[in-house]
């Protein structure tokens, strides 16, 4: 159980956001400053990180963005070989270029519509602030291949708000649909997936699971969920 997990502090946020400066100093600074932010305010990649150490199985990132994953883990000491897929063409080409000039270790990154099709892998999976945005049947299909990608000993790492009656539910939902409205995410959110849809769906699969607030100081209503194969 991961407890109480808050974002990075002041310094090793900062630490990792230098990467997502630009290369000349009149470049463009948004990633920069939204990586920054990021850091800071949201205890994701905390949880993320605790959730996969000790397990060396090859990472796949669906719906990566700009790699931030990929910089957190290599960050903390963990070298497992990592693909970044998402279908921001723009978000997959900076992500390259970040991970290229910085000589991130081992690290991929493909385009790809997830809900058309997953691209083959034999690992982890983490799927991370994602699900919400596809519909039910794309939600299922992703849940699925997910976990018909796990090996023995590899893990199945999920962030997601929960569909539920609470405010934090309703104040996750206006911030997605800012997201949206800002330019920063393509597509509305379609669906919170609620947790017993998600319990159902993983055990279904033949997986425990189990799930944790990961709220920090955030308004919103984040669940980490773990899941490995029986």
């Amino acid at each position: 159980m991961i407890n109480d997990v808050q974002p990075f502090d002041r310094e090793t946020a900062a630490r990792i956001a230098r990467a997502f400066r630009p290369a000349r100093w009149h470049g463009n600074r948004y990633d920069y400053y939204y990586t920054l932010a990021k850091l800071r305010s949201d205890p994701l990649y905390p949880g993320v990180l605790a959730a996969l150490r000790g397990c060396d199985a090859p990472l796949m990132d669906l719906g990566c963005g700009l790699g931030l994953l990929a910089h957190t883990l290599r960050g903390d000491g963990q070298r497992q070989p990592y693909a970044g897929v998402d279908i921001d063409a723009g978000k997959i080409a900076r992500a390259a270029r970040i991970a290229e000039r910085t000589g991130l270790h081992d690290a991929r990154f493909t385009t790809a519509d997830l809900v058309q099709a997953l691209p083959d892998h034999h690992g982890s999976v983490a799927i991370l602030d994602v699900l919400h945005y596809l519909p039910d049947e794309a939600q299922h299909a992703m849940l699925d291949a997910a976990a018909a990608m796990l090996v023995p000993g590899a893990r199945l790492v999920i962030r997601s708000g929960l569909g539920d009656d609470s405010g934090r539910h309703r104040t996750t939902r206006a911030a997605d649909w800012f997201g949206h409205l800002a330019g920063w995410m393509q597509t509305n959110p379609r669906r919170y997936p609620s947790r017993a849809f998600l319990e159902q769906r993983l055990h279904a699969a033949g997986l425990e699971s189990s799930f944790q607030p990961l709220y920090g100081k955030t308004p919103f209503n984040n669940w980490l969920i773990v899941a490995t194969r029986t």
